[in-house]
């Protein structure tokens, strides 16, 4: 029985025990469709961060408010829905339709007579593709100038009640201050008491920002993420640290036939009259500069892209980009976002169900814990700590967390070889053995032998301290776990 049937399980032994509950019952019941809901990803960071726009990006349309409006002081949930409806839950447990409106072209929802501080969240569906695997919780920043704000994203990525909180966070960065490191802190603790997500990936956002809309942006941008990265590896929180252009990302994903031709005769222009017109974007947008595209087009090719966006866009249609879809492809990938994605995979959807579980777990072990932990119910809860504890998915997940912090001792191919055994870099057998795609069982039962054999050497070597030993003695469990599903012939 695998980790998600056993959950299961020890959910519904938590109804049969509490079937005469009924608040406690209809919360188990929503523990229970839990391990069957898409997984849950969390957007948080400081104010004026990204997140909506980054959010658009991932879902390639425009579904989030980006302009600092009461909806974005609010814990916002993006589902998949057949329809785009938008549902405010206010004052405890009343709901009210909120309008999508788009004045001058800008999405926004309209709260009308509510105000921030009584809406407790909103609730969005929309037919977006993503969001088939993914549920997206847009928090307010953490840094906000209101406490309260700030409260609700502390409040959601570390439940204490028996509600489920997000499975995963996705960390936005444009700088490290000491409220990032204070609030990842607090994430930290939480999942170092088993009691917030176990995955938390960092994004240098607003990357192009950072050299100034330059040609060379993003590669500044990355020697940032990596010094984040380095700096955030002493807490062992980060699985990674991606630079990302949100902007451009959008725009990309969102690319119009008439801006891809606005583009174009951009590029046509003589490059040093482009680069003296670029020198500043009121300059660029002004309709006394002499440019083949009108003001008002290239005020909205600024909004959509930015300073870098443009350049970036332009000096890829003069090295022979030939049409919208490839030039839409090449932005999206010297954004940032496919790295992204590709991470967000790796570390999240590959193990969906993992994390699915351990959330659930927790939300049953806060369920039941809350109800008095005697008799049937301290059975269940003994079992749920024992599961948390010796699930070695979980395991897998925390150690990618310590092999960041530094705190291990060993050389640094082992500790490479170490994160690509237990998944860092994908769960299929070939990605962890390091093996070819299409190598046969024989190889991978070989591979993994190997494998089990190197990592038991060194669990037992005298010179280790236990925190090593007991990581070594990990991955040779990963390397079983691949023996285990493929028995000998």
């Amino acid at each position: 029985m695998n980790s998600v049937e056993r959950a299961r399980g020890l959910i519904r032994e938590a109804q049969e025990v509490f079937r005469g509950d009924a608040a406690t019952h209809r919360q188990l019941s929503d523990c229970l469709d839990r391990l069957d809901e898409p997984l849950r990803v969390a957007l948080a960071g400081s104010l004026k961060a990204g997140k909506s726009t980054l959010l658009n990006a991932l879902v390639g349309q425009d579904i989030a408010p980006t302009d600092a409006t009461e909806c974005t002081r609010v814990v916002t949930w993006y589902r998949r829905g057949a329809t785009a409806r938008v549902t405010a839950v206010y004052d405890g447990d009343r709901t009210t339709d909120i309008p999508v409106l788009r004045p001058n072209g800008r999405l926004t929802f309209d709260f009308g007579g509510l105000t921030a501080d009584r809406v407790d969240r909103l609730d969005v569906t929309w037919p977006a593709r993503t969001l088939r695997s993914f549920t997206i919780i847009d928090t307010p920043g953490t840094a906000s100038l209101s406490t309260d704000v700030s409260a609700l994203t502390v409040d959601m990525l570390t439940p204490q009640d028996g509600e489920s909180g997000a499975d995963a966070v996705v960390y936005l960065l444009r700088s490290l201050t000491n409220t990032d490191t204070a609030f990842l802190a607090r994430i930290g603790e939480a999942i170092g008491r088993e009691s917030g997500p176990l995955g938390v990936v960092g994004v240098v956002s607003r990357a192009d920002e950072i050299g100034a809309g330059r040609m060379d942006a993003m590669m500044s941008a990355g020697e940032v993420a990596a010094r984040f990265a380095g700096e955030l590896e002493r807490t062992g929180l980060c699985q990674a640290v991606v630079p990302v252009a949100g902007l451009v990302a959008l725009g990309a994903r969102t690319l119009r036939e008439v801006e891809y031709r606005a583009l174009v005769e951009l590029a046509g222009v003589h490059p040093d009259e482009l680069t003296t017109a670029m020198l500043s974007a009121d300059r660029f947008a002004a309709p006394t500069t002499g440019l083949p595209v009108d003001a008002a087009l290239r005020a909205v090719l600024l909004d959509r892209f930015g300073m870098f966006g443009i350049r970036l866009a332009v000096t890829l249609i003069r090295l022979g980009v030939s049409d919208s879809p490839s030039l839409a492809a090449e932005l999206v990938q010297r954004s940032g976002l496919s790295e992204l994605r590709e991470v967000i995979d790796v570390q999240f959807g590959q193990r969906a169900d993992q994390l699915k579980t351990h959330t659930a777990l927790l939300s049953l072990l806060r369920i039941i814990g809350g109800a008095g932990r005697s008799g049937a119910a301290g059975v269940i809860a003994t079992e749920v700590d024992r599961m948390l504890a010796d699930v070695h998915g979980f395991t897998e997940l925390r150690l990618l967390g310590r092999l960041r912090s530094g705190a291990l001792r060993l050389p640094e191919e082992s500790l490479a070889e170490m994160t690509r055994i237990i998944g860092g870099f994908g769960i299929e057998p070939t990605l962890r053995l390091g093996l070819d795609p299409d190598a046969t069982p024989a190889q991978i039962r070989s591979a993994a032998i190997e494998a089990v054999q190197g990592w038991r050497e060194w669990a037992a070597h005298p010179l280790l301290d236990r925190t090593t030993a007991l990581a070594c003695t990990a991955a040779a469990r990963s390397a079983e776990g691949i023996l285990a599903d493929r028995p000998h012939p």
